[in-house]
């Protein structure tokens, strides 16, 4: 049975960081996308980062977040992280990590089996 677990939300000021940690079970492979994905109340979910996680590292970033925010896989943990640094009050939300075997990439939401099931960032003064 395949789950994903989030862990490392909370609270942190402007300026601060964050790890975000996203567990992965249950594959016989590592999962080829692998992303972040953020919500907050009342919109759509949004993608932040994906992982390519089969072949050449390849990673994408959302504009909104490049230059602070970084993915990595941990494939001896079996996890997933996204670093974030600089947070802003914008940054805070439900961040989602979730996967699919489909050999392409991209942060589209329709395009993910499985979703964990969230962890929370608030970002304020």
């Amino acid at each position: 049975q395949v789950q994903l677990v989030e862990s490392g939300g909370g609270s942190a000021q402007p300026g601060g960081s964050l790890r975000l940690s996203c567990e992965l079970s249950g594959y016989s492979d590592t999962p080829y996308c692998l992303s972040w994905f953020r919500q907050v109340p009342g919109k759509e979910r949004e993608g932040i980062a994906y992982y390519v996680g089969v072949g050449n590292v390849v990673t994408d970033i959302d504009d909104s977040v490049k230059g602070r925010f970084t993915v990595s896989l941990d494939k001896a943990k079996n996890t997933l992280y996204l670093q974030m640094n600089r947070l802003k009050v914008e940054d805070s939300g439900m961040y989602y990590c979730a996967t699919h075997q489909n050999p392409f990439c991209r942060l589209v939401q329709s395009d993910f089996t499985y979703w964990g099931q969230g962890t929370q960032v608030t970002v304020s003064s």
